[in-house]
Parts: structure tokens; C-alpha cells; sequence
């Protein structure tokens, strides 16, 4: 069967999750690169089709192939190693240390940062015909987005930052699903189907993800958004990542690892646990 219960795929998150720490420093650059540009292209296509469409839903319903396309090409996303990357040390596995978690979370960040950034420009010239004249109509929609959550947050103080990282908290949850998802099966239709749920959910929800913000909101500010770099930082980005931390570590890495990893390891039967697998 395609389907793998959840004893296994925990200890293939523990697998997963060494693997990313104990990567060179080339490769973990290289695909995190590739994944921040192709979620990049992803948000700047749904965005298109949201504003030519006039139906939020029908962009979130699309925006997951970016991140399919990505997980099945093996690039990873700061999300994803957040929630991974703490397993294997909580296993003990050989070779990862706090150290090495860091550095991968580091190498990650830059990588994803690089390769949103990159596609921001790109985009930007074609919003713009090289800088040459405004922003049409999917250009100016990002800036938009770009001031809303931004001085949209700040405007309300202490609500707004609260409201900040709890969005980022419930997006990690929702793109950790995903990642997790994506190791139920060992079929490439049911990977995507698995991934696309959680993913749609989180993107229709408006819910803060820190790779995609790497992409709108460099884009709003050369596409005329009234914000500034230090709006950016300070009122999304920065408390973005500490929510999606704790997000996709506490509701999905580490409540998974807490109730299948120990059964896998004694050994337990899985029908007593529900997981038999169902007739073909």
C-alpha cells in the first residue's frame, strides 16, 4: 500500500531530519535557493491569478504546486527544517548537535532569502517593464499586501504583534502538515494530494510564512509599497520565523515524535493503535 501509518513516517521525519543537519554547506545553500525561488513564483502566481480572477480562492486553490513542485524536487524551506531538524537531535542520532541544527537553520534562511529575492527583482522588472514605467495591476496589489502587514500590524501596537505571530504559528502548523504529508505515501499523486490540503488552507487563510514574505515584501518595496525595510523586519519577518518555529515544532514535530516514535521503537502492533492497513 501506498499509505504508511504514522510509526513509520515519524521515524522517516527522524531520518529526514539528520540528513538536513548533517548536508554540506553547498547543498544546503543550492536547494534552499531553489525552493525559496519556486515558492516565490508560486505567491507571485497566485497573486496574478487572485487579481485577475477577483477570487482569493481560486489563487490559494493553485498556490500549493509551487511548494509540490519543490518538496518533490528535494530543496528544503526554513519551514520544513524547523520542524525536522529538532527530531533528530531529540533522538540522539549521530552527528547532530544544537551547533549543527543552527548552522542548517542559518544556511537555510540565506538560501530561501537569496532565492525569493532574486525572483522579487525579476518580477518587479516585469511589473514594470524594467523599472520603466508603474506597476500594473498584480505589481500594485503587492504592494498593497506589502503595507498591510506591515504598518497594518503595527498600527495596532501590541495586538498587531500578537496577531503577527500567531498567524506565523498557525501558517508553520498547516506547512509542517504538509511536509509531514508528503512522507504518508510512497506514490508521487499521493505525496501531492496529501501536501495540497494543509498548504491551500494556509495560504487562503492569509496566515504568515516567512519564505513567501521574503518574496512580497523586497517586490512591495520596489513596486512603490509605503513601507520601510525596517517595517519589514521588525513588523513581520523577524516575528514571523519565531512563529512558525514554534508552530511547526510544537504542533507537528514534536507531537508526533511524542506519541509514534516510542510505539515504533517497542515495537507495538499497529492494529492495537488503529493503524492496520486497510484491504485492497
Amino acid at each position: 500500500m501506498s499509505y504508511l501509518p504514522p510509526p513509520e513516517f515519524v521515524g522517516k521525519m527522524v531520518d529526514a531530519g539528520q540528513q538536513k543537519v548533517l548536508m554540506s554547506t553547498r547543498d544546503t545553500l543550492i536547494r534552499a535557493f531553489m525552493a525559496g525561488a519556486i515558492l516565490a513564483l508560486a505567491a507571485a502566481f497566485a497573486v496574478t491569478i487572485t487579481v485577475q480572477t477577483g477570487q482569493p480562492l481560486v489563487g490559494a486553490i493553485l498556490f500549493p504546486v509551487g511548494f509540490c513542485l519543490l518538496y518533490l524536487l528535494g530543496f528544503d524551506l526554513l519551514t520544513g527544517v524547523f520542524t525536522l531538524a529538532p527530531l533528530a537531535l531529540i533522538a540522539k542520532r549521530p552527528g547532530v548537535t544544537p551547533q549543527g541544527i543552527m548552522r542548517n537553520w542559518g544556511l537555510v534562511f540565506c538560501g530561501n532569502f537569496a532565492g525569493a529575492f532574486t525572483v522579487a527583482v525579476m518580477m518587479a522588472i516585469i511589473f514594470t517593464f524594467g523599472f520603466s514605467e508603474a506597476p500594473n495591476a498584480v505589481g500594485q496589489k503587492i504592494g498593497t499586501i506589502g503595507e498591510g502587514r506591515t504598518v497594518g500590524y503595527a498600527n495596532h501596537g501590541a495586538a498587531g504583534m500578537l496577531t503577527l505571530f500567531i498567524r506565523g504559528v498557525l501558517c508553520n502548523w498547516m506547512v509542517s502538515t504538509g511536509v509531514v504529508a508528503a512522507m504518508m505515501s510512497t506514490s508521487v499523486s499521493g505525496k501531492v494530494i496529501a501536501m495540497w490540503m494543509p498548504i491551500m488552507l494556509f495560504f487562503y487563510m492569509g496566515f504568515e510564512h516567512s519564505i513567501v514574505n521574503m518574496f512580497l515584501f523586497p517586490s512591495g518595496l520596489m513596486l512603490g509599497g509605503d513601507f520601510s525595510v525596517m517595517d519589514y523586519l521588525l513588523w513581520n519577518e523577524i516575528p514571523t520565523v519565531i512563529g512558525n518555529l514554534v508552530g511547526g515544532l510544537a504542533f507537528v514535530g514534536l507531537t508526533l515524535y511524542a506519541t509514534h516514535l516510542p510505539r515504533a521503537a517497542k515495537h507495538s502492533e499497529p492494529a492495537a493503535d488503529g493503524y492496520a492497513a486497510p484491504a485492497e
